[in-house]
């Protein structure tokens, strides 16, 4: 396994082209997909067509520093869903999204927060970037609560696109939270 982070409880490495079935079964569950589709699984020829050739693409686009990760326990190996650092297609390298993706069973133990604040750590101090920022639906309380803890800051409120309005909360929008490498270096 090539590892590309590790914290206390958890290991990050790069996906590879073998790793299909594991996204397939996470966007399998209703309530994983339930602020991103409204609960429709992701069909499975979309991840193996298509998600997981730009996962591929992504590390050699930026030389394997950023881009989507398979996050697995320590203790026993489990995949527990994955976690997100990178920029925006065309955007600068020094502005990358945070996010995170994980399986019921991690739910409520600490991963979400363990893992991105990890990844902060690497974004600020390896990896030049100047700001980080994530999104979630308005509605999304538990996602909402751990880019608090990561002490990211509530910046705006947009729109729902129109690909996502038919799910539920969705008419509140969506928030988007930023962290500087001044504002994390503070104590």
């Amino acid at each position: 396994m090539d590892t590309y982070l590790e914290t206390e409880r958890l290991t990050l490495r790069h996906f590879t082209a073998d790793d299909a079935d594991l996204l397939i079964e996470l966007d399998s569950d209703p309530a994983v997909m339930r602020y991103l589709t409204g609960g429709i699984p992701t069909a499975p020829e979309v991840v193996r067509e298509r998600h997981i050739p730009n996962i591929l693409a992504g590390y050699e686009k930026w030389g394997g520093d950023l881009g989507l990760f398979a996050a697995h326990e320590k203790d026993g190996g489990a995949f527990i869903g994955w976690f997100i650092l990178r920029p925006l297609a065309e955007g600068p390298l020094d502005e990358v999204e945070l996010g995170y993706r994980l399986r019921q069973a991690a739910w409520g133990r600490g991963y979400a927060t363990e893992g991105s604040r990890a990844l902060l750590g690497k974004a600020f101090t390896e990896l030049g970037v100047r700001m980080v920022w994530a999104r979630t639906m308005s509605v999304n309380n538990g996602s909402r609560n751990i880019m608090e803890k990561l002490s990211m800051r509530l910046v705006d409120t947009v729109p729902t696109p129109p690909d996502m309005a038919a799910i539920e909360g969705s008419e509140h929008g969506s928030v988007r939270y930023e962290i500087t490498k001044e504002q994390w270096e503070r104590p």
